[in-house]
Parts: structure tokens; sequence; C-alpha cells
């Protein structure tokens, strides 16, 4: 079965988990997502360093069916080889006036699907969320998501628009990948 966004809007909620509140089971398959939601997010929301929001059922009990958070980020010249490099990184995405030293992003810390709802395509519709978040009213400044994905989820980000930001870490066990939120407009989404 393939969701669409209307069966998603009407089977699943998306929610803030609360300061301290802890999820009792999660499956997703990798042991360090899985530590993450049950063990670790409310620690990071304590600390201020990342936010986690959930997707639940709204007619089973609430079960979580996925998650993700978001940290603040940049994109800056560190990200870069070189100074060359990240000029034109943004001579492209810029005018002059706004060539900044570094950008505001949003780093999706991590993004686990439960076993249960892979093939659903749930991953990427939580992306679309999160594109939505950031881009229909927006409550600051934000011009890019940024993720270090796992290279077996590579794929997964290229194929929601996601972009190498450099080429230093080909072939590392995770990559820096980034989304340019100026190439969507709020009108992209559907209320």
């Amino acid at each position: 079965m393939v969701l669409t966004a209307e069966m998603f809007r009407a089977t699943y909620e998306v929610r803030r988990l609360n300061k301290k509140e802890m999820i009792k089971s999660f499956d997703c398959g990798d042991a360090d997502l899985n530590d993450f939601i049950l063990k670790e997010s409310s620690l990071y929301r304590q600390a201020l360093l990342a936010v986690s929001y959930v997707v639940e059922k709204k007619q089973e009990n609430h079960s979580v069916t996925a998650y993700f958070s978001l940290a603040n980020d940049k994109v800056s010249l560190n990200d870069f080889e070189s100074k060359t490099e990240f000029n034109r990184f943004r001579k492209h995405r810029f005018v002059n006036e706004k060539r900044l030293k570094s950008y505001p992003a949003v780093k999706i810390c991590r993004l686990g699907v439960n076993r249960e709802a892979k093939g659903l395509h749930i991953g990427s519709f939580l992306l679309d969320f999160i594109k939505s978040y950031f881009v229909v009213d927006n409550k600051t400044g934000c011009r890019f998501l940024t993720v270090d994905a796992y290279a077996a989820a590579i794929p997964f980000y290229l194929k929601n628009g996601f972009i190498p930001l450099n080429e230093e870490d080909a072939d590392s066990e995770t990559r820096l990948l980034y989304f340019d939120l100026e190439t969507i407009s709020d009108d992209d989404f559907e209320e």
C-alpha cells in the first residue's frame, strides 16, 4: 500500500515530545536510533540541545510510528575545504549584500521509522513536514536543512532533494547533506 498525503493526515499526527516525556516502545531496526528516542531524547530536550517529535497513529493508543529530532545548525565557511569552495556555494544563492560567513540552518539530528511502517513512505512525508515547518509561518530565519546521513540513508535523502554539501566526506560513514528551503514556497504545501 502506498500512503497518500490525505491518508497520512487522516491516520497520523505529529507532535512535539514534552520535556521529560519518555517513549516506552520503538524499533526501527537501528540500535542507535532506537536508543536515542527511548533513552536520550528527553535529556537532549532538557539540555536545550534538540527537540524530538513523534508520529503517532490516531486510533491505536497513539503508538509511535516514527520520530525525528531537530536542532539549530548553520552552513558556514568551516564546512568547506576552502574559502573558494564556500564562495562558489553562496555565489549562486545570495546577492553580494547577503554574503555572510554563515547561514542559518536546522539539523535533522535523528529520523527513524518503526519497522512495521517501512515501505509506507512515512520518512518522505516527515521530510516534507519538516520543510513546511520552516517555510510556512517560519518563526526564525532558516535557509537550509542539514543532516549527517548514514551511508545507507544517503539515497533516501538524495531522493528527497538533499544535496551533498562538499566532497570531503564522500567515503565516510556519514555524509553532510543539505536542502535549500529557498527552492520551495509555502504554496507548495497544502493546508
